[in-house]
């Protein structure tokens, strides 16, 4: 007989409290997501909730000085909603984006190569959609190594 995964996470005490902790920190979530604009309440997820402090992370310095703004009312509002937090601090946490990949070196056929190609090609049927793709494919070889000898 099965079980469902959630009836293992709830079995032991360490894991039955990181259930309800975590269960604690998506209401809160949801909670601000209703009670700030859509993007900010997206830029600014909940990180943590601990002894009465709940920690949020914001994408970026503008976000965080505009949550701090708004800190008392959200204070306030979280209390009227039946959630009573003490503190509620804003980490800057920026989305680390990663480098644009580099600009890929041109390729080119070498002599021989080129050669090996050509041949092919004329060993090809006249009306080969193959023999023309390698004709072109030769051509832009022979421009390229034109454009490199300038």
């Amino acid at each position: 007989m099965t079980h469902p995964l959630h009836d293992y996470l709830g079995s032991g005490d360490a894991l039955g409290r990181l259930r309800e902790h975590s269960r604690r920190l998506r209401g809160l979530q949801v909670l601000l997501e209703r009670l700030l604009p859509a993007k900010l309440a997206q830029a600014c997820p909940v990180a943590n909730l601990k002894d009465g402090t709940l920690v949020l992370l914001a994408r970026n310095g503008s976000i965080a000085a505009r949550m701090r703004q708004l800190l008392p009312t959200l204070q306030r509002q979280l209390g009227e909603q039946g959630t009573l937090v003490s503190r509620i601090e804003v980490r800057v946490r920026p989305t680390v984006e990663a480098p644009p990949p580099p600009p890929r070196a041109p390729r080119s056929i070498g002599r021989a190569g080129r050669e090996s190609l050509v041949e092919l090609e004329h060993s090809l049927p006249e009306d080969s959609e193959l023999r023309r793709a390698l004709s072109r494919l030769v051509a832009r070889a022979r421009d390229a190594d034109d454009v490199g000898d300038e």
